[in-house]
């Protein structure tokens, strides 16, 4: 009786890299375009909303929109790194974990950033008429909305590009 074939091997850990360099492939791919949008536009978005004030439903908004930031942040940095292998768990899926990061997360957080700041934009449409003499926030809470729309939009682009990648067999992000 022949002895059992052993197990698969799990596939290898991605090579040890020597010191801190830019991830060649991932400078070239289309994603690093799509993190530094997201970055940008993700701090007008909270910067919008941070510098006026704010009150109510808009402390969801900020902090929806800065975390959302600092996930991107984390992403690109890890990435433009190359060193996602250093995140347990996570970094032998690095692929899927962009997707659900900027699907999920990125898309969820900072739509849902614009639509609060959306209605308080609507809400406070009436100071933007003639003769009021108050502060009128509305360009900010609009300013923070469409910000917030686009970050979303690139989100969605970028987690719809990993899964794409995934689709085609893919398991790396570049």
């Amino acid at each position: 009786m022949p002895p059992p074939a052993p197990p698969a091997a799990p596939p290898p850990p991605p090579p040890a890299r020597g010191p801190l360099g830019l991830h060649r492939p991932f400078v070239r791919s289309p994603l690093l375009p799509l993190r530094l949008g997201q970055l940008l536009l993700g701090a007008a978005c909270w910067g919008a909303v941070a510098a006026h004030k704010y009150e109510g439903a808009a402390h969801f908004a900020l902090f929806a929109a800065v975390l959302a930031w600092l996930l991107a942040l984390a992403l690109l940095g890890l990435s433009l790194l190359g060193r996602w292998a250093l995140v347990p768990g996570l970094g032998a899926r690095w692929l899927l974990t962009n997707a659900a990061a900027d699907l999920l997360l990125g898309a969820g957080l900072y739509a849902a950033a614009a639509g609060v700041m959306g209605h308080k934009a609507e809400r406070s449409s009436y100071c933007t008429l003639r003769g009021y003499s108050q502060r009128c926030p509305y360009r900010a809470y609009l300013g923070a909305a469409v910000c917030g729309a686009l970050a979303a939009a690139l989100h969605l682009l970028a987690g719809l590009y990993c899964l794409a990648r995934r689709w085609r067999g893919h398991r790396d992000i570049v």
